[in-house]
C-alpha cells in the first residue's frame, strides 16, 4: 500500500490541498466518520480539485491500482468523456505526462467504487493523486482512497538476438500503405494500390457505436463472419494489385464505445474472463481461415490495448497476448504475429512490453506524438499549435520525434525484431501546412530504421484525410493536390511489388 486515506485526520484539508477553498469541505464518508466533498454550482468555478503527491520511489516501473469510493449527486453531464468526477493518477516523465483515470463519471448515485490500474515508467519523476470535478455542476464525495502495488517492477527480459536476418513476415523492401475502412470500395482500393502504388493496407475488423448495441459475446461470432466476408470479397483485387494485409482486430469481445465512435480494447476485454476466452477463439478461427492465404501479411491480435482495470482472474495484455499468439502459432505457422504494447500503443508504451515466446513475431507501435498537435481540434482539443514549435512548453522538430521514437528504436535492437508503425498521422487543419512537415519527418525517421509504415487513414474520415485541403469545414476532396498526398505519392512510388 503506497497511500491509503480514510480523511479522518484533523489538518486532512490542508495535505490535500483544499484546506483554502470553500466548494471543499469534510462531510460524512462511507463507513466512517469523514469523507472530502467538492461542490460546484452553476456560476462558480467549475474545475475543483483536491490532491496529494505519491511516493515515486515507491511505484517507479510498477503496476498499480488506484481506487476510491465516490457517492455523486446532480452531476451534470461532462463535454468531454474524460471530464466529469475525478478520480485520477498524474504521472509525470520524461517522455510526457500521463493522466490516468475511469472516464465518464457524472450523474447521481450512491457511494460506489472507483478503480482502474496503470503501468507505471521506471523514470516517473513525479505521481499525484487527484480527485474532484472537472467542468461540470453538482457534488461528489470521496472517500477510502488507496494506491497500491500490485506487479513489482517489471524485470526486463532481454533476449539474445536470434542468428540470421530479422524476421519480417514479407520479401519487399519496404511496405507503404495506408489504413482503410472495411467498407472500401474496388475503385477506392485501386486507386490506393495502382495509381498511388501502395502495397499494404491495414484492414480495419471494427465495430461503430452504433454497430456495437447489437454485438454481444453471443453473437460476436455472426459478426466477426460478416466482416471476414468483406474481407474475403477484398482479397482477390488485393492480389491483383500486389497490396499485402494486415488484419487488425479494432474491436475485441467484450469492448464498449469510445469516445472516438468505435468500440475499443480499453473495457470489458481485461475485466471478463469470457470475453479472454472468446478472444483467443476468434483468433484460432481466424487462423485456420487464412493460414494458407499469402496476401495476409500479419495478424494485428488488438488495436491499441490498454488494460488499466483487469478483473479477477483475468489476464494483463502480457499474459493475454502471449495465449493468443501460442494459439494461432499452434495452427499457423506461416504468417506474422503482431502485437501492440499497452496502453495505447504509443511509442513509450513498448517500455512496458516483453518479446513475447512465440516465433515470427513483428511488433507495431503508433505515432500520434505530441497528441495536443496531431488531434487538434478532435475530442474538443484546442487548436492552433504548429509544427515544429513550441508545445506545452517544449520544442518539438524532428529531434524531438526521434526522441520520443527512441524506446522503439531501442526494443528493436535489443530484441532483434522488426517494427511496422500501424498508424501515424496529423490533422489536415493543423495551422500553415504543419501537417506536411510533421508527416515528412516522421517517415523519414520510419525510412532511417527501417520501419514498415501505414499512414492513417486513406478515404476513412475526413479530418485525416491527404486528399483534402486545410479547411476544416470543407470536407470535400481538395481539387489541386495536397502537399500531403504528393508527399504519401512520392513515397509510395518507391514500393516494391511482389
Amino acid at each position: 500500500m503506497v497511500l491509503n486515506e480514510h480523511f479522518e485526520s484533523a489538518d486532512v484539508l490542508r495535505l490535500w490541498q483544499g484546506d483554502k477553498n470553500a466548494q471543499i469541505q469534510l462531510a460524512s464518508g462511507f463507513q466512517n466518520s469523514r469523507a472530502v466533498q467538492v461542490t460546484s454550482t452553476a456560476g462558480s468555478p467549475s474545475n475543483v480539485m483536491v490532491r496529494m503527491a505519491v511516493p515515486v520511489d515507491r511505484i517507479r516501473g510498477a503496476r498499480v491500482s488506484c481506487e476510491a469510493m465516490v457517492q455523486a449527486e446532480g452531476v451534470t453531464k461532462p463535454p468531454q468523456s474524460w471530464s466529469g468526477i475525478k478520480v485520477m493518477l498524474h504521472l509525470t516523465a520524461p517522455g510526457g505526462d500521463q493522466w490516468l483515470q475511469q472516464n465518464n463519471l457524472s450523474g447521481s448515485f450512491d457511494w460506489r467504487r472507483v478503480r482502474f490500474q496503470a503501468a507505471v515508467p521506471a523514470d516517473v519523476t513525479k505521481a499525484e493523486v487527484i480527485l474532484g470535478l472537472e467542468a461540470v455542476n453538482g457534488t461528489a464525495k470521496f472517500d477510502d482512497v488507496k494506491v497500491s502495488v500490485i506487479r513489482a517492477p517489471r524485470q526486463r527480459i532481454v533476449t539474445a538476438p536470434a542468428a540470421g536476418p530479422v524476421f519480417k513476415g514479407h520479401d519487399s523492401p519496404r511496405l507503404r500503405g495506408a489504413m482503410i475502412q472495411p467498407d472500401i470500395t474496388p475503385e477506392s482500393l485501386r486507386v490506393l494500390g495502382k495509381d498511388w502504388n501502395a502495397n499494404v493496407i491495414r484492414w480495419q475488423l471494427i465495430q461503430t457505436s452504433r454497430v456495437a448495441r447489437n454485438v454481444t459475446l453471443t453473437n460476436y461470432d455472426q459478426w466477426l463472419d460478416g466482416e471476414l466476408r468483406k474481407l474475403d470479397a477484398a482479397l482477390p483485387l488485393c492480389a491483383e494489385l500486389g497490396v499485402r494485409v494486415v488484419l487488425d482486430l479494432h474491436s475485441p469481445p467484450g469492448g464498449a464505445p469510445t469516445a472516438g465512435g468505435y468500440v475499443g480494447s480499453d473495457s470489458g476485454l481485461f475485466t471478463n474472463k469470457a470475453a479472454q476466452a472468446k478472444f483467443v477463439q476468434l483468433w484460432e478461427k481466424i487462423a485456420r481461415r487464412y493460414q494458407t492465404n499469402a496476401v495476409i501479411w500479419a495478424y494485428d491480435l488488438v488495436n491499441e490495448p490498454v488494460d488499466d482495470d483487469i478483473g479477477d482472474g483475468c489476464d494483463d495484455w502480457q499474459a493475454l497476448a502471449t495465449r493468443a499468439a501460442q494459439a494461432v502459432r499452434a495452427i499457423d505457422t506461416r504468417h506474422a504475429i503482431m502485437i501492440e504494447p499497452a496502453p495505447w500503443g504509443g511509442p513509450e508504451a513498448i517500455k512496458n512490453l516483453d518479446p513475447i515466446p512465440v516465433s515470427n513475431v513483428v511488433y507495431s507501435v503508433h505515432v500520434y506524438v505530441p497528441h495536443q498537435f496531431t488531434h487538434q481540434g478532435v475530442h474538443g482539443n484546442p487548436i492552433g499549435l504548429s509544427y515544429p514549435g513550441m508545445i506545452k512548453g517544449k520544442l518539438w522538430d524532428k529531434a524531438e520525434l526521434r526522441r520520443a521514437l527512441q524506446p522503439v528504436i531501442d526494443f528493436q535492437r535489443q530484441n532483434n525484431v522488426h517494427i511496422y508503425i500501424g498508424e501515424f498521422s496529423a490533422i489536415r487543419w493543423a495551422p500553415d501546412d504543419s501537417a506536411f512537415r510533421y508527416l515528412r519527418d516522421c517517415i523519414e525517421l520510419f525510412e532511417e530504421n527501417q520501419w514498415d509504415w501505414s499512414y492513417h487513414a486513406f478515404r476513412e474520415w475526413p479530418g485525416w484525410s491527404v486528399e483534402h485541403g486545410s479547411d476544416p469545414n470543407d470536407n470535400k476532396p481538395s481539387k489541386e493536390r495536397t502537399s500531403r498526398e504528393s508527399l504519401m505519392r512520392e513515397w509510395f512510388g518507391k514500393n516494391v511489388k511482389r
